[in-house]
Order: C-alpha cells, then structure tokens, then sequence
C-alpha cells in the first residue's frame, strides 16, 4: 500500500501528472470568471449613472430639457413665436449679466 502510494506520487511530481488535473490552465476560469463579473457591475454603474434604461433620466424623451426654461424661450424663438428683442430681453430678465 505504502509503495503503491510512494510510487503514484512520484510519478505525478516526474511528470506533471500525466492528465491528471487542470495542468497550467487552473488560473484561466478564474480570471473569465472575474472579467464576467466585473464586465456586468460596469454596466450595471454605467447604466445607473445615465439614469435610465435608455441613458437619459427620465425615460425616453426627458433630455430635451423641457421645464429649462432658457430651452423653451430658444424653441419659441427658433419656431419664430418671438422675435430677436423680445427673445434677448426675456433672456436678460432668466440670466441676468453680472457687472
């Protein structure tokens, strides 16, 4: 029994085991797994920070900035609902210049 065992272990420090056991290749699922792992938390943040399943906060449809309201005094004036003084006065009267 001894000598079965003293001779099985020699032969799998000669030669490597011989099949027996993963060989050299241990470390790689380890290493596929931690990329899988890391690769599903990156964007998991990366979704979380955009705000939403489709990146903007919201939903669909929110970045446009519709309460801005700088945006809605530039889309009546880009829609021609204002004309250019009435547009700069009402930009001066949202974002006043500091002197």
């Amino acid at each position: 029994m001894l000598t079965t065992l003293t001779t099985a272990t020699t032969d799998v420090l000669a030669h490597g085991g011989a099949g027996w056991g993963p060989g050299p290749w241990w470390f790689v699922f380890p290493l596929l797994w931690f990329a899988l792992f890391a690769t599903v938390i990156f964007l998991f943040a990366r979704r979380a920070r955009r705000g939403g399943p489709w990146g903007h906060p919201g939903g669909p449809g929110a970045w446009r900035g519709a309460n801005d309201p700088v945006s809605i005094l530039g889309e009546r004036y880009a829609r021609g609902e204002i004309d250019e003084t009435e547009y700069r006065q009402r930009l001066e009267v949202l974002v006043p210049k500091e002197r």
